[in-house]
């Protein structure tokens, strides 16, 4: 017998099941932290006696929970810098910056990046942190903290850089740390923190940083660890024009060749970006079930390009979508990013090159495939946990859209009524039910400032 039971009745379901199933009106019905009942019409007559919250869904769209396959909580702080610079620019800027992180500032920054996720219905985040100055604290702990206390499934990737500047890599010798100690520390942080539970809210995956930031010592460690402990692998692949250039004169390769000889394709790897793709670089992430995570807005932002994602699809490759860093993404709130995805697609392809349900699928299933999860969330099925947002589209922004999924997926970010994460609510009517906004606005705004001092950017 469950300890209790939630009925949402009357509201449009998007399944995003293998059918592509929709019930309108329909109902889903959760018990404790699982989906036992998606249809349509009204829900099962329950006569046994237990607790049972029963939601109005008229007027809304039921999703899964949005799953995020690519952040940096850390790069909350320096939101709105390096306004008109690439990549690589970017980078150089802020990476002096970000050497002055510390716990207290990693832990507020996850903190407002986790609201603002879950605000825009994201119930599952995955992490990339690849930033680890020297005394700074348990920074992956940090973020660990953060996503417990808020209440959001997370995924840790705990990156790493050994490829300084005099070594010819990108970051400035001060911001790596040595290959072995990468290594132990992203074993540590396995024993530590890692979940392996069907249920998990807490899972680690092994992520170098990318290419021009890590040694190929590193890469193929990385990738003996993970398959070794049964992690899920992640790093930055393809991203910009210029990676393509270092790839080519450093090794001689793509960087889709780069990390194939490594030992970084495959099911258990998704990789950040893959904007500049050639058509052997497509084929062989499609054929080896590589994972990609999608960032439209941020590559936006950083004039990197837009990804083939039509293209990978079609290989058969698992796509996700990401917000990016907060530094390149200022929104940081993943359900922009459907919208962005769609554009972004037909910019480059044509108006048939992206359909709104193929983008939610992205945001849900094919992000849930990427983080090796999609037996568990991704979905609105019985059996599967009950990740949920409950969309508000009966509003002036979205009453008259013909479509619902369109609503969500072509019109503004409708309202968030609620928002489930393994059947407890992490959102109630638009507002969080783990935090205190103000508070973590304020204390994220003082974090700034000190990081700002330290930098001398004050």
């Amino acid at each position: 017998m469950p300890d209790r039971r939630i009925v949402i009745e009357g509201a449009h379901v998007a399944t995003v099941d293998a059918a592509g199933a929709e019930f309108s009106p329909g109902h889903v019905v959760v018990e404790d932290r699982w989906i036992v009942a998606a249809g349509p019409g009204p829900a099962p007559d329950y006569r046994d006696g237990v607790p049972a919250e029963r939601v109005d869904g008229t007027g809304h769209l039921v999703t899964p929970g949005l799953v995020n396959t690519h952040h940096h909580f850390y790069q909350w702080l320096t939101r709105g810098l390096a306004q008109q610079s690439g990549l690589f620019e970017w980078l150089k800027t802020l990476y002096p910056v970000w050497a002055g992180i510390d716990e207290p500032a990693v832990y507020a920054a996850a903190r407002a990046s986790i609201a603002a996720l879950l605000a825009s219905g994201c119930a599952t985040a995955a992490d990339h942190h690849y930033m680890f100055p020297g005394g700074a604290g348990d920074l992956l702990g940090a973020t660990v903290r953060a996503a417990r206390e808020l209440g959001i499934r997370f995924h840790p990737a705990r990156g790493s850089m050994d490829l300084g500047r005099s070594r010819g890599g990108l970051p400035a010798d001060s911001a790596v740390e040595d290959t072995e100690a990468a290594l132990a520390e992203t074993e540590r942080a396995i024993g530590t923190y890692h979940d392996p539970a069907p249920e998990s809210m807490v899972r680690v995956a092994v992520a170098p940083c990318s290419p021009f930031t890590v040694t190929a010592e590193l890469l193929r460690g990385a990738a003996e660890l993970a398959r070794r402990r049964g992690v899920r692998m992640h790093t930055h692949g393809s991203e910009t024009a210029e990676e393509d250039a270092y790839c080519a004169e450093r090794f001689g390769c793509t960087p889709t060749e780069y990390l194939d000889r490594n030992g970084w394709t495959g099911r258990d790897v998704w990789l950040a970006h893959c904007v500049h793709l050639d058509g052997p670089a497509i084929r062989r992430i499609g054929e080896t079930g590589t994972g990609v995570a999608h960032c439209p807005s941020s590559n936006a932002r950083l004039g990197a390009g837009i990804a083939p994602v039509p293209e990978l699809l079609a290989a058969g490759a698992p796509v996700g979508l990401g917000v990016d860093g907060t530094a390149s993404n200022e929104a940081g709130l993943l359900g922009p990013e459907l919208r962005a995805a769609v554009l972004m697609a037909r910019a480059r392809r044509g108006a048939d090159a992206l359909t709104a349900r193929q983008a939610l699928h992205a945001a849900t299933m094919g992000g849930a495939r990427c983080l090796g999860r999609d037996g568990e969330i991704g979905s609105v099925e019985p059996g599967k946990l009950a990740d949920l947002a409950l969309w508000r589209i009966d509003g002036i922004g979205h009453s008259n859209i013909a479509d619902p999924v369109a609503a969500l997926v072509l019109g503004a970010l409708p309202p968030l009524t609620l928002l489930l994460v393994g059947g407890s609510p992490a959102v109630r009517d638009g507002r969080l039910t783990g935090a205190d906004e103000e508070s973590i606005a304020s204390e994220a705004a003082a974090e700034t400032r000190r990081l700002f001092r330290r930098a001398g950017l004050d």
